[in-house]
């Protein structure tokens, strides 16, 4: 399943990409300059920088014809050539951007990810950052018919909803749902707690539920535990909290965050098997907080 692809509203946006090599497996658009969002420091106004994500299967050629094309977005970095800009890409969330770059009268930055290091994200999360942008709303400018690019995105949605089940209680409304998501990347931001609107998770989530939605309500509606009224606009979910429902859920996490719970849980020099580990915690009445601190 694809995720949706822009509709023709988007024009400003596809201006944006015609300035850029099109060798593209997937672009796109997010944040405050795209989706309105909540709040004094929230408007959706035309002077929001707007942010986008391009993922390129390979990132030293993507950046030699940027360079050709957009020597000066680059920083001082430009001068040591596109292998050297891509080996800097590689560290951290594995993602290089160029940012405070004029372009068609709007202020823009776009970070450069390369296909292989995003599926690996989308999969196992990684580091979640890009990951954790593509669990909320975003505009799709362009997606090639990479199967597998395909499939870790929708992984990545249905992870998201395993984890937020597993934080809530038994019975939550779609919003509780939909807050719940949002707040997954931001739980080991240090942004959040330094320096970032703290309601920033509720801001952007309120006026976008019908992007939620429109996101998340195939994968909800295939789901056993959950009523998902669509025509109503309700969702009405009774998670399973016995053990056996959370060890599944448990189960189904992505590799990264069931390290991190092992990790949390296992004292040092036990190394006891992940899924022994995980039993344990399906056990635990604090399994929600324990899957939250991972």
């Amino acid at each position: 399943m694809a995720l949706p692809v822009l509709s023709s509203s988007g024009v400003k946006f596809r201006r944006v990409l015609a300035h850029f090599p099109q060798e593209l497996s997937l672009a796109f658009a997010y944040g405050s300059g795209v989706f309105r969002q909540a709040g004094a420091a929230g408007g959706h106004g035309e002077n929001n920088m707007l942010d986008f994500v391009f993922a390129v299967d390979d990132s030293v050629t993507w950046h030699m014809m940027n360079l050709l094309k957009n020597r000066s977005h680059y920083s001082f970095l430009k001068v040591f050539g596109p292998k050297q800009i891509s080996s800097i890409q590689s560290y951290g969330a594995g993602i290089y951007y160029n940012t405070l770059v004029p372009c068609n009268g709007r202020m823009i930055k776009y970070g450069v990810i390369s296909t292989d290091t995003l599926i690996d994200d989308l999969l196992h999360w990684k580091t979640l950052y890009v990951a954790g942008r593509l669990q909320k709303p975003v505009k799709i400018l362009t997606q090639n018919e990479n199967s597998k690019l395909q499939a870790a995105l929708v992984s990545n949605l249905k992870s998201a909803v395993t984890a937020a089940f597993l934080m809530l209680p038994e019975s939550f409304s779609e919003e509780d749902l939909y807050m719940q998501i949002a707040g997954l990347s931001y739980s080991g931001d240090f942004r959040m707690i330094i320096g970032e609107d703290r309601s920033k998770v509720q801001n952007i989530v309120k006026p976008n539920v019908l992007h939620f939605q429109k996101l998340y309500s195939n994968i909800l509606q295939d789901c056993p535990q959950v009523v998902y009224k669509h025509h109503l606009g309700r969702l009405e979910a009774s998670i399973d909290k016995s053990p056996e429902g959370q060890f599944t859920q448990l189960m189904a996490l992505p590799r990264t965050l069931q390290q991190k719970i092992t990790s949390l849980v296992d004292p040092p020099g036990k190394n006891r098997d992940v899924e022994e580990i995980l039993l344990q915690v399906a056990h635990d009445p604090d399994c929600g907080f324990v899957v939250h601190q991972g």
